[in-house]
């Protein structure tokens, strides 16, 4: 053997120090397999996630002219902050209006009640008269008996027999007018309690609208409804904005969550309540953890739209996603850093 295949077969054995890195690379290789193998036993993973937010839009509920704009595009908002303010001048004399309106009702209805006063008053005295008149009828009637029967026995005159007969006459015709006065203020009653219920229905409808003039009005400072963030603002001073017309979108930044679209294969090992670890893309230091909150009851393509339809004649299996909804725990720094529509990793653990 020359010194030169000495050399060559020296060079092809590996030392002892390449054996020992060779060695330990197997080692950590298998290692971090095994644990790989050991973790997806117990977790369901995915990469088709992502943040959502809850947004809500802001409906403009009055028609009118802007004359102010508090913020820009993306400003974070406390909830009743003003965003925006329309020209109120209109809106205001229609306040006023509606306020006149009630006052006059409310004078109409207070007149009502003085005149069902002013008639039972009336009833009272012409119950009085007609008791006065009951009497003097009695006392009439009493009296031509006595001179009928003083008549025939000739005790007494015609003439005073006539006078009775007359006198008789009188008080019961007085006696008569005297119901008759009694009905009618009985009426009178009735028609004045009408009127009251006819003017207190018309106070009520004219606090309808004297409430509605009043929240017209406040519908003229349209505030955040929650605490979050402006979208893109696309209204201006000066800008004509028509009643339903969309404003803006407020993103509440204090309850976002994860909608992780799991494969319809790995639900037979998620359940609600399962703790779920998520690694945001965008922050591959940002530690975020949660649960399983809710689990859809459709898949995906389902709320498309164009749901697919299996009858057609070429049909081709696919696997289907199912939304996974994950609360998360809260956290100061997620809140600060987390953005709506964020793709992120998601673990489920079973």
């Amino acid at each position: 053997m020359t010194m030169e295949n000495e050399n060559q077969q020296g060079q092809q054995k590996p030392s002892g120090k390449m054996k020992y890195i060779i060695g330990l690379i197997i080692l950590i290789g298998l290692g971090y397999g095994i644990k790989t193998v050991m973790y997806n036993l117990h977790h369901e993973t995915t990469d088709n996630a992502m943040i959502e937010g809850h947004e809500y839009p802001v409906i403009g509920r009055v028609t009118g002219y802007v004359t102010a704009v508090n913020v820009n595009d993306y400003d974070a908002v406390k909830p009743a902050q003003t965003i925006l303010q329309f020209d109120n001048k209109e809106y205001k004399i229609g306040v006023t209006a509606a306020q006149g309106d009630l006052d006059l009702s409310i004078a109409t209805l207070a007149e009502a009640k003085a005149n069902k006063k002013a008639a039972e008053a009336k009833l009272h005295l012409v119950k009085a008269t007609a008791k006065a008149s009951k009497i003097a009828n009695d006392k009439a009637a009493d009296d031509l008996n006595r001179a009928k029967n003083l008549f025939k026995d000739h005790a007494t005159t015609q003439k005073t027999l006539d006078d009775a007969t007359a006198q008789y006459n009188l008080m019961h015709q007085k006696y008569a007018v005297a119901q008759d006065q009694i009905t009618l203020a009985k009426q009178s009653i009735n028609i004045a309690a009408s009127a009251i219920k006819k003017a207190e229905a018309a106070v009520d409808i004219r606090k309808a609208k004297l409430k509605q003039a009043e929240l017209n009005l406040s519908y003229t400072t349209v505030k955040a409804p929650v605490e979050g963030r402006i979208g893109k603002m696309t209204i201006e001073p000066g800008q004509f904005v028509a009643a339903g017309q969309p404003l803006f979108t407020v993103v509440n930044d204090q309850n976002f969550y994860v909608v992780a679209n799991m494969k319809e294969t790995q639900l037979e090992n998620i359940k609600v309540g399962d703790e779920a670890e998520v690694s945001v893309d965008a922050y591959p230091d940002l530690e975020l953890s949660g649960k399983v909150d809710r689990i859809s009851r459709a898949t995906g393509a389902k709320f498309s739209l164009l749901p697919p339809d299996n009858a057609t004649g070429n049909f081709v299996k696919i696997v289907q996603r199912v939304p996974v909804i994950i609360k998360l725990n809260k956290s100061a720094k997620a809140a600060k850093l987390l953005r709506s529509g964020l793709s992120v990793d998601v673990s489920v653990a079973y």
